[in-house]
């Protein structure tokens, strides 16, 4: 039997890079899911084809995980159609670098909206649909959180509140039998950072960074997939309120 058989998982932001990883190795293992996205419907249609041609169930429903009635809305359809959630991966975020001198406001909450708000918000609606049985909610952080890159501060700051909401809400939720973890990737070659230069093979960061990481390379979208499968299923099942780096080392 699979390890998620039955179950049901929300992926925000699951259109491409590492939250349509996460959607694919789920329906692999026996969820039906949820594909969120934002602006790409294209992206998110392609994931549940995919899905589907493997034998998987998906269905992609849009919605801006920065606005409140966007993440309403989209919950409300989860359970017009499953009728129930046992998985949340609050994926959803963005990242800009911006020196110190030139933060704006708009830089900030344009950040803080969707990384921790946006978390928040979709977190209150899921664990209205996660029954008795309990379920497991994971938070995607990043190795920002408590590593040291000029011009990310406000970008390092989103995550070390999704860290620190990460603990909270293990102990808050623990008595209701929802697990609540987060991953905390290092770099990781995604379209989002390949449009950004970030992950070109003639990259100045990439190289610094395989140069730091013990491993030697980068990450994979699947390399953090298959932490999310693990966190998602009972193999975790005395696991709350822990922070995975999987960043082959680096920190």
């Amino acid at each position: 039997m699979k390890k998620l058989e039955g179950k049901v998982a929300v992926v925000t932001g699951a259109s491409k890079g590492i939250g349509a990883s996460i959607a694919k190795h789920l329906a692999a293992e026996g969820a039906a899911v949820v594909v969120n996205y934002s602006s790409s419907k294209e992206g998110a249609d392609r994931v549940v084809a995919e899905i589907a041609a493997k034998g998987g169930k998906a269905v992609a429903i849009g919605g801006n995980f920065a606005k409140k009635a966007e993440i309403d809305r989209l919950f409300a359809e989860v359970k017009k159609t499953f009728g129930k959630l046992d998985i949340l991966v609050n994926n959803a975020g963005i990242y800009e670098f911006s020196p110190v001198e030139t933060i704006t406001e708009e830089h900030f909450r344009k950040q803080f909206d969707l990384n921790v708000l946006g978390l928040l918000f979709a977190t209150q609606e899921a664990v209205k649909l996660i029954g008795p049985d309990g379920g497991s909610i994971i938070n995607i952080s990043s190795v920002v959180s408590t590593a040291r890159f000029p011009g990310a501060s406000v970008y390092a700051a989103t995550k070390g509140a999704v860290d620190a909401v990460t603990r909270t809400l293990a102990t808050e939720l623990g008595a209701r039998k929802i697990r609540v973890n987060s991953i905390n990737p290092g770099m990781v070659e995604t379209e989002g950072t390949a449009t950004m230069g970030i992950t070109h093979g003639e990259s100045e960061m990439r190289k610094t960074v395989e140069a730091q990481t013990p491993l030697g390379r980068i990450g994979q979208p699947q390399d953090i997939a298959t932490v999310a499968v693990f966190l998602a299923s009972s193999d975790s099942a005395w696991v709350s309120g822990e922070s995975f780096f999987v960043s082959g080392g680096f920190r």
